[in-house]
């Protein structure tokens, strides 16, 4: 048995999606799930305690008799109607899901072989897809943007596309994730889009092989106007380099201000987050975390606060989550930035992934967490101190008044 213990804060896409922009589109991908809400998953790497040891059956109170199990199993073998149907791995690993869903926590679940590299994949920013971002605009599936270089922007895929069928099937009326699962597929496979450029009235067909995705999870910008923009999409694998390197960056340019757009960032390492809020704070815990039995431990600051004396601004949105909610709620109490957008998800809880001997894995919440102030942001998240909302309007138009609140904070500070 792999007996490496991981534990992670993460809110992952398993849909092998990454939540971009303000706009709310998606890089199409590889993995599976409903919606942004169910996406939201935590792990953290590298705890000081052990979690290998399984409890025996001798440890379950007398009121459990693991013959029932057992006795379930036969019949379910012997008494389904569709017996053609049946898979003994199956109803296995469907039992251990049940066994970690009972639980009551939607963060403790148990992960087949599959669903274990999908979340493996997604921490390595690495996905099987098309490569382009999309959102609804007017109701329907729009491209945002082709990633250059990419499977969809190969074939002729153009910003501003709208999607009408997916394989030949109507995408009308159809939710982002309802399409993605749609066109999502392995390596190797293809997908055929319907698509109506501008105000032409003959839609075309464009035909995708899809291929592996890799999506760097650290981006940046030096506008002319003097404010660096770092855009985080997930506290990822590539992440501390990345970040290191926007740091290097920003200390050579000297900007006016900065940017920090955490917006539908569903998390990552919890390590990655607080070295990333460090360089802004130079001693002091970033988190608290607290553990059963009323044990807490303080995760404190390990940087040397480079970026301290720049104006700053945090991008959030209901879409920023975990790890995200840490960097902002630090930053946010110990009065280094300032939160502007809407009310981040709130995901407060910290959880350890365990590797088992045949490639699945287990996550267990073992941990709710707190900023340095003491606030407890479970289901509530953390409120900006300037609120601004994105309508749809502003969507179907390309605006974004959140990221244009933040340059006229930052530029009127400056003046």
């Amino acid at each position: 048995m792999n007996k490496k213990l991981k534990k992670i804060l993460l809110s992952v896409l398993v849909l092998a999606i990454v939540a971009v922009s303000f706009s709310g589109g998606i890089y199409w991908g590889q993995k599976n799930q409903t919606n942004l809400i169910s996406r939201l998953m935590d792990r953290r790497l590298a705890y000081s305690y052990d979690l290998t040891a399984v409890s025996s059956p001798t440890t379950v109170s007398s009121d459990v008799n693991f013959d029932l199990y057992w006795e379930v199993w036969q019949n379910l073998k012997t008494e389904f109607v569709d017996k053609n149907k049946i898979k003994d791995k199956e109803m296995f690993y469907g039992s251990l899901k049940g066994l970690a869903a009972s639980l009551g926590d939607p963060y403790t679940l148990f992960m087949d072989p599959t669903a274990t590299k999908e979340f493996n994949d997604d921490l390595a920013g690495t996905f099987e897809g098309i490569g382009a971002e999309v959102g609804v605009r007017n109701e329907m599936i729009t491209v945002i943007a082709p990633l250059d270089g990419l499977p969809a922007a190969k074939v002729g895929i153009k910003a501003g596309d709208k999607i009408l069928a997916i394989d030949g099937k109507s995408a009308l009326g159809l939710s982002v994730d309802e399409a993605v699962k749609q066109i999502r597929g392995p390596k190797g496979t293809k997908v055929t889009l319907t698509i109506m450029r501008g105000k032409s009235d003959k839609p075309k067909d464009y035909t995708i092989t899809r291929d592996i995705i890799i999506v760097k999870s650290v981006t940046t910008e030096m506008r002319k106007d003097g404010i660096y923009v770092i855009k985080v999409s997930n506290f990822n694998n590539d992440t501390d380099a990345l970040f290191a390197a926007a740091v290097q960056d920003i200390m050579l340019k000297n900007p006016k201000g900065l940017i920090l757009d955490l917006r539908n960032n569903p998390g990552g390492y919890l390590e990655t987050a607080i070295a990333m809020a460090s360089e802004w704070i130079k001693e002091g815990p970033v988190v608290v975390e607290q553990f059963n039995g009323n044990r807490r431990n303080e995760d404190f600051a390990s940087g040397s606060a480079r970026l301290q004396d720049f104006p700053t601004v945090v991008l959030v949105n209901g879409g920023s989550a975990s790890a995200s909610e840490i960097v902002a709620g630090a930053l946010r109490d110990y009065k280094k930035a300032t939160l502007i957008g809407e009310n981040t998800y709130g995901k407060g809880s910290v959880q350890t992934v365990k590797d088992l001997s045949d490639g699945s894995s287990l996550k267990v919440t073992v941990a709710k967490w707190l900023t340095p102030a003491g606030d407890a942001i479970n289901d509530k998240g953390i409120k900006p101190n300037i609120e601004v909302k994105i309508s749809q309007t502003d969507l179907d138009k390309n605006i974004d008044p959140q990221f244009n609140k933040a340059l006229e904070l930052l530029l009127k500070k400056k003046k």
